[in-house]
């Protein structure tokens, strides 16, 4: 019997650490463990157990035991170590940061809610394709690539496509990892699965409690389950068969992960399928503009579905400019409303931003009330009545007069969904209305139950940010409301003008899927800017043209690598100065490749400068901005540097690889 166990533990060290393993103790590979490290106990992760002949006395340490053995069977095998070790040397993180990634934290089984059993009975089980679609499922299932871009018009039927695909993978014995980008469309999707895949279908998201999540994770593993749905986190599902990996709305930022590591789940697929011999099928109305340029290549196959399955056509779109206008909406958009709710039919109102009002200010002194923690505004919420920062968390009552010098004449510069839902209710007393975002996903069992209470006619009206903008597929809906589209383009990334387009488009799909009454009203003060313009006019290839030939002279993704370095801590000073001790070496590290002539002007780096927010929950953030055509190159040099410089007290670095945000 074995008397060693190599272990990773979730600490950002590249290395992994041996243990002795104690009489009576069974410990094999793929088993948490408590461990004592330094002066204090952790989770572990066992990837090898092996023998020592050294004996105890010829080792100038003493190896601790393992204290504690804390599953009975294995949870991860050798596929997960290996995703682990290739995840810290491509997102420079460590092993064992990776691995607990991967792992659900719950130590004890707990079944899901009801939720997701009800009403499975009352929906289709067969439903016949189009010609469109038959094409699709055959080249995907036929052909000779491993990899599949489904590129179709909103309500073209790609859902149908992925099931169809899924179905068939499953029929062959191997298994299928479903993505979606927000937890709504789980909600929605799980139910149309669980019809067609009884008992062989697991959930995983952030929603369910580190119990429900190891509960679904062991079925995976035991072999209980042919399918898992769900967001980000999903695509570490510890299949051993895997056939095919689907993302759903590839474009979505959602799919890239906030926190360390900063994977990305389409790269992690990528590699998954790769290793595993799996087929990679992804799809959207609008592609992400890396993978829109990938379709030039015969790396990505492209399949388009270019009509609507059930007969409806494209929504009619129209904007109205908000300039000169007072208020939150426009005579227009009131007047829509009051047609669908006098046809009998619903609506809804998009704005990506919630809360009640943003940026508190004193109209006689300027002041403006900030989150003492971050360098943002607070935002009024008027259910809890208190000014919230969505950075920080941190709460503070709804000022009545300016702190600074007393005057009572302030006032909000901006608005939220929980204002719109006031606003609306106030203009339409008999209407039935919904909010659906960030705050009210908070609550338990909220989603699902206002999603299928909008489905089922409950609801006239529903309002919310990006939760609604997507996915979503609700017969009656005629009318959509872009409430403002320039919230998402005024923040300042060299992504906001896609991100803005896709919104719009994606948002604007949700009307008229069944008929040609559709209806999109977009209120804006930037009527002329290129990701509305071409929105309203639903020229989606125009728009990608004109996008990517900025993005060519600008050397931005997709013809660029980006990697951001982002150093925090309390001490200002301190920040600041590894910020730029750091930007010194990476310039001459740069310098000295472009001596050798063989590199020359493939890496830039941006320098030393203050983060965009310079605060974050106390925390001082600068950053290094660096971007190259070889990123193979890039990626070398900042690990050599990161690697061989010395740690500085009191400073954390954050290195994200392919960064969607540069806040």
């Amino acid at each position: 019997m074995a008397n060693r166990a190599e272990v990773f533990i979730n600490i950002p060290l590249k290395k992994s650490f041996t243990y002795a393993i104690g009489d009576g103790i069974n410990v094999e590979i793929g088993l948490r463990v408590k461990v004592p490290f330094s002066n204090r106990e952790v989770m572990g992760f066992v990837v090898r157990t092996f023998d020592s002949d050294i004996k105890e006395e010829a080792i100038s340490y003493k190896i601790k035991e393992i204290k504690k053995v804390v599953d009975k069977e294995p949870l991860f095998g050798k596929n997960e170590i290996a995703l682990s070790l290739w995840m810290e040397k491509f997102y420079l993180c460590s092993r064992g940061e990776a691995l607990s990634t991967m792992i659900p934290s719950g130590k004890r089984d707990s079944q899901l809610p009801a939720f997701y059993a009800e009403d499975i009975d009352a929906l289709k089980k067969d439903i016949e394709l189009t010609e469109d679609q038959k094409i699709a499922v055959d080249k995907i299932l036929k052909g000779s690539s491993k990899k599949y871009y489904l590129y179709g018009v909103t309500g073209s039927g790609k859902t149908e496509v992925f099931l169809k695909v899924a179905e068939n993978i499953i029929k062959n014995g191997k298994s299928v990892i479903y993505l979606v980008p927000e937890i709504t469309l789980t909600h929605q999707l799980s139910d149309v699965v669980l019809q067609r895949f009884k008992g062989e279908v697991a959930i995983l998201h952030s929603s369910l409690t580190p119990s429900q999540r190891i509960a679904q994770w062991r079925r995976i593993r035991k072999g209980e389950v042919k399918m898992v749905i769900g967001a980000r986190s999903a695509v570490f599902a510890p299949f051993e068969n895997l056939g095919a990996i689907i993302i759903d709305e590839e474009h979505e930022n959602s799919y890239k992960s906030g926190a360390n590591p900063r994977y990305h789940a389409r790269q992690i697929a990528q590699k998954r399928v790769s290793m595993q011999s799996a087929i990679l099928l992804m799809g959207s109305a609008t592609p992400s503009m890396e993978s829109y340029q990938q379709f030039q290549s015969s790396d990505l196959e492209k399949i388009t579905l270019k009509k609507r399955v059930a007969g409806g056509v494209l929504p009619k779109i129209e904007v109205v400019d908000m300039l000169g206008v007072k208020g939150i909406f426009s005579y227009k958009l009131q007047s829509e409303l009051m047609k669908v709710l006098e046809h009998k039919k619903q609506a809804i109102l998009f704005l990506n931003r919630r809360g009640f009002s943003h940026n508190f200010h004193c109209n006689s002194c300027g002041y403006e009330l900030k989150c003492p923690n971050c360098s943002v505004a607070l935002t009024y919420h008027r259910s809890s009545n208190s000014m919230v920062c969505h950075y920080c968390g941190y709460q503070a009552p709804k000022p009545e007069a300016c702190p600074k010098c007393n005057s009572l004449d302030c006032s909000f510069s901006s608005f939220g969904t929980e204002l719109i839902e006031k606003t609306v209710k106030s203009l339409f007393p008999n209407a039935r209305v919904a909010r659906l975002d960030t705050d009210v996903v908070a609550k338990k069992n909220v989603t699902g139950k206002i999603i299928g209470d909008f489905k089922e006619g409950r609801y006239d009206i529903l309002l919310g940010t990006q939760m609604v903008a997507k996915g979503l597929n609700f017969p009656k809906v005629e009318l959509v409301g872009v409430v403002m589209a320039d919230s998402s383009l005024d923040i300042p990334d060299f992504r906001s003008g896609e991100r803005t387009f896709s919104l719009l488009q994606q948002v604007s799909g949700r009307a008229g899927r069944y008929d040609g009454n559709g209806k999109v009203i977009i209120q804006t003060r930037q009527k002329t800017a290129p990701a509305i313009s071409y929105a309203v006019k639903g020229d989606l290839e125009g728009f990608y043209k004109q996008e990517l030939e900025i993005r060519k002279i600008t050397q931005f993704p997709p013809f660029s690598r980006l990697v951001n370095i982002v150093f925090r801590g309390r001490d200002q000073k301190k920040v600041e100065n590894c910020c730029m001790n750091f930007a010194e070496i990476f310039q001459c590290s740069i310098e000295s490749l472009e001596k050798t002539g063989k590199f020359k002007g493939r890496v830039i780096s941006s320098g030393a400068n203050e983060c965009p927010i310079e605060r974050i929950a106390n925390n001082y953030r600068w950053q290094i901005l660096m971007k190259s055509s070889d990123p193979k190159m890039l990626h070398t040099l900042v690990g050599k540097v990161l690697e061989n410089q010395p740690k500085v007290s009191g400073v954390y670095i954050e290195v994200d690889f392919d960064p969607l945000s540069l806040l």
